[in-house]
């Protein structure tokens, strides 16, 4: 397993707080677990959920609706994620012209994200109607060698990383110039439906090597949640001084 230290660019250098406890994060739409495994290694307690069962989640996980949970339950946590469906966003379903089959919810999570009060991130693809996002990107951090672009908007701040210009990828197509150029263990990869590369060169490229190759399809690479994670961390330990400081001149 890579660690953090090893993936993360330098910029910004943030820090795992030090905190009393772990603090607890809810995956909501949570999958096979990339963004959930991101968090974890910089030191959540995360806990999964999904409508549909997910025997490879490598976390705690419940079975449920995300758009039903009791505010009870969500209370019970420190930090909310949620990676709702992307497909209706997506530019095959625009090609297609079929986005409409596919359910549109960040709408709804988002409200139930707002309603908690808690510090919470939305995941998804280019595209998404998410508000001021973040952009991450796999040339952005050293150790990948897939080209993801993946949306996050937040209510807590997220420094953007400088994007680079974007390398050729490994190809299986004889149309391309660059096709026989390229090693797909060296070179960048795209992990798509269609796919460019073997199942086991796109989980060496997205730092992920507990996937089928349909749940890789569907994931981010762990590292933009471990990039997002440490600035989540930073943020509730911050929240947890003012919190304090508020209490003693109470």
């Amino acid at each position: 397993m890579v660690m953090t230290e090893s993936l993360l660019i330098p910029f910004p250098n943030f820090r795992r707080a030090r905190m009393a406890r772990k603090p607890r994060l809810l995956d909501l739409f949570c999958c096979a677990g990339g963004a959930g495994v991101g968090y974890s290694r910089v030191g959540f307690d995360v806990v999964g959920v999904d409508i549909d069962p997910q025997p490879n989640y490598p976390l705690s996980f419940v079975r449920a609706d995300a758009l039903a949970l009791e505010p009870k339950f969500i209370a019970q946590f420190d930090a909310i994620h949620a990676s709702p469906p992307c497909q209706s966003y997506s530019d095959l379903a625009k090609r297609n012209r079929n986005a409409d089959e596919w359910p549109r919810l960040i709408e709804p999570i988002r409200k139930i994200l707002i309603k908690s009060g808690l510090p919470w991130v939305i995941e998804n693809v280019d595209g998404a109607p998410l508000r001021n996002p973040v952009v991450l990107c796999g040339t952005m951090f050293s150790g990948l060698r897939v080209l993801r672009h993946r949306l996050f908007e937040s209510n807590f701040p997220i420094v953007q990383p400088p994007h680079g210009k974007h390398p050729k990828v490994h190809t299986f197509d004889r149309r391309k110039s660059h096709f026989g150029k390229t090693d797909e263990w060296k070179d960048f990869v795209q992990v798509t439906g269609g796919g460019n590369c073997t199942l086991a060169a796109a989980r060496a490229a997205m730092g992920i090597d507990w996937m089928t190759k349909n749940e890789i399809n569907e994931s981010i690479p762990p590292v933009y949640t471990e990039y997002v994670g440490l600035q989540l961390l930073h943020h509730i330990s911050l929240e947890e001084k003012e919190l304090t400081k508020m209490r003693r001149n109470a």
